[in-house]
């Protein structure tokens, strides 16, 4: 067997965070590995590139482009450790070479996290822990309404490895779930307990409403002011998909008024928010700083997945999260 050689394109800060030292002894067994910690193209980075086999990416590559690779490209295989490929490589590479990412063990933790966002704003936490730093005593005498998941009937918007993922997550609370996506297959969502509805009819009916389909030409501000308007007052909105699936200034216009809560791990077009922006200002609004499937946990599961892939590759296997061009239309 030909040991495949390998280019890892990782900074010094992520390396680590995606590749265990159990997964560089994989890599050691099976093929000739080097690293380059560059994160923009250089003459140099394209010189390296041409006497690779594979190219293993992560949040700090350089974009990939044709010329990059050069003219009848030695690699085969571009192994990336995370989700979005779309911003990583150019589609016309997918043409010719093999694209793999490692999504799903960020499917688990962004539902996880949304799930705590959910619990969070129901439960209404932020609100007491405000009123516990602030001196209020509360007394037995005090009563709310609404503070339950249960009976609740609650929404996913996309339903991809993420919104399965919550599914499956959320089925203990008995709640009665409907999903929006045209992609979805009606089959697929009965069998995690939910309903398949059109989204004007999801967003109009439903106390919450969890956000994780992909950012695509056709998702970008799905929800504007008009769909907005159509949550119902008290309702809560969670954002762990992408920010521009979200008009920015339509939320401001509507959490400004006190109408819905808000939970936002993501936003567009500014990421990180501004200091004195005034989303980090306003009470009804919970901010976690895009870190849904940041954990180390995460991080080195993905990069687990890409060191599969790349063990696959070279023993002549065929990948098992290929990425194909057609595909591209409905990721983010």
């Amino acid at each position: 067997m030909i040991r495949p050689k390998v280019l890892v394109l990782a900074s010094d800060a992520l390396f680590p965070h995606f590749f265990s030292e159990t997964d560089q002894k994989r890599l050691d067994e099976v093929t000739d590995w080097t690293r380059s910690s560059v994160r923009e193209d250089t003459p140099e980075l394209r010189a390296r590139i041409a006497n690779a086999d594979v190219l293993m990416t992560t949040w700090h590559s350089p974009f990939i482009t044709p010329e990059m690779l050069g003219p009848g490209p030695r690699v085969k295989l571009i192994a990336h450790c995370g989700g979005e490929v779309k911003s990583r490589v150019a589609e016309p590479i997918f043409d010719h070479v093999t694209i793999t990412n490692a999504a799903d063990p960020m499917a688990s933790g962004v539902a996880e996290m949304a799930l705590a966002l959910v619990l969070t704003l129901v439960r209404r936490i932020p609100e007491y822990l405000a009123e516990m730093r602030s001196g209020t005593i509360r007394t037995n005498e005090q009563v709310s309404e609404g503070e339950t998941l249960r009976g609740r009937r609650v929404g996913i918007v996309g339903f991809g490895r993420i919104g399965r993922a919550l599914a499956e997550l959320i089925k203990p609370f008995k709640i009665e779930l409907q999903v929006s996506d045209p992609y979805a297959q009606r089959e697929a969502v009965a069998e995690r307990g939910a309903s398949l509805v059109e989204l004007d009819r999801l967003v109009s009916t439903c106390s919450v409403v969890v956000l994780a389909a992909a950012l695509t030409p056709e998702t970008r501000n799905l929800f504007d002011q008009r769909r907005l308007s159509l949550l119902p007052d008290g309702a809560c909105l969670v954002n762990v998909a992408r920010g521009g699936l979200i008009d920015m200034e339509a939320l401001l216009t509507e959490l400004r008024s006190g109408r819905l809560r808000a939970a936002v791990d993501v936003t567009d077009p500014l990421e990180p928010l501004p200091v004195d922006h005034e989303l980090r200002k306003l009470p009804n609004v919970l901010l976690t700083p895009h870190i849904a499937a940041g954990g180390i946990e995460v991080r080195r599961a993905m990069g687990a997945l890409a060191v599969d892939e790349v063990v696959r590759f070279a023993s002549g296997q065929a990948p098992r999260n290929r990425v194909t061009r057609e595909m591209l239309a409905t990721m983010t």
